[in-house]
């Protein structure tokens, strides 16, 4: 148990999880006691196929075998024809989702999240709601925006990428946050963007070959990005807006629900007219209050 004696962080190797339920104290416990019980063994699940979740993936790729490995597989499928993506790029997203799963089928609890290092899965019973602050870096506590997601909304899955975060980005983008009905579905999407979010070519852009900073990685030799310098208003409105128009393809698809774009201050979005935009953060409540 953390120190606010709330919430539970579950690690395995690079499986890191924040968790917490809401409801009778005595639900609560047999929830937490589910997770732990289905956390044990899943990394070694996602080992015994890990060269198949680092493969490609093609339309007509079979699944694994696990049920972590296929959520991550159906997360991926629909790029497949269009994008280089591998299985991977939904890990954090479908380990979220499976160790919910376990809390929900073990306890009633009111609402509950499974954080794996800002890819999110949600629970809510109705009536319930969560606000959901976004940070554009992962070792700052500041937010540039919030949204609230409510029982009533399809949603279920956050997922944050951008270069700045634990994995890999071929994009530039400091962050995006997907909102989507699974947290899989969202991870899986969330890498597209920021992939997206780019100027190709540009100089005070660092790219390096991914194998050479993390030699058994799923990316290989392809360039992702190190560092960016500061750009000009034009270039970070370019690189946003190519970024927005996959956004919005896949917001249109039905792939995603929504989607928070942020590169250097500047933030776009993209959502249905009838989801309300993203809420400005005034300065002394940029901390967020769970993480």
């Amino acid at each position: 148990m953390l120190p606010d004696r709330r919430r539970l962080h579950l690690q395995d190797g690079p499986i890191d999880l924040v968790l917490e339920a809401f409801g009778e104290v005595c639900e609560i416990e047999v929830a937490y006691h589910a997770a732990a019980a289905r956390f044990v063994g899943v990394l070694d699940e996602l080992c015994r196929e890990l060269e198949v979740l680092r493969r490609p993936t093609c339309a007509n790729s079979d699944f694994p075998s696990g049920v972590v490995a296929r959520r991550m597989m159906a997360a991926v499928k629909p790029y497949a024809s269009q994008s280089f993506i591998t299985p991977m790029a939904a890990v954090a997203g479908a380990v979220a989702e499976e160790i919910l799963e376990a809390m929900i089928c073990n306890a009633k609890v009111s609402r509950a999240y499974v954080n794996d290092g800002g890819d999110i899965a949600l629970h809510l019973e109705p009536g319930e709601a969560f606000v959901v602050g976004m940070v554009e870096h992962p070792d700052k506590a500041s937010l540039f925006g919030t949204t609230t997601i409510r029982a009533t909304d399809p949603i279920r899955g956050i997922a944050t990428s951008g270069w700045r975060g634990r994995s890999f980005s071929l994009g530039i983008a400091d962050a995006v946050t997907v909102l989507a009905d699974g947290a899989a579905m969202a991870d899986a999407a969330a890498t597209i963007i920021a992939n997206a979010v780019d100027l190709p070519g540009h100089p005070g852009i660092e790219r390096v070959r991914a194998i050479d900073i993390a030699p058994d990685n799923d990316l290989g030799e392809r360039l992702v990005t190190k560092s960016v310098g500061t750009l000009a208003p034009s270039e970070i409105g370019a690189a946003l807006e190519a970024g927005f128009r996959v956004a919005d393809a896949l917001r249109r698809s039905g792939l995603i629900r929504a989607a928070a774009l942020h590169l250097q201050g500047k933030t776009v979005a993209a959502a249905a007219e009838s989801r309300p935009t993203l809420a400005d953060i005034s300065a002394p409540d940029r901390i967020p209050a769970h993480a």
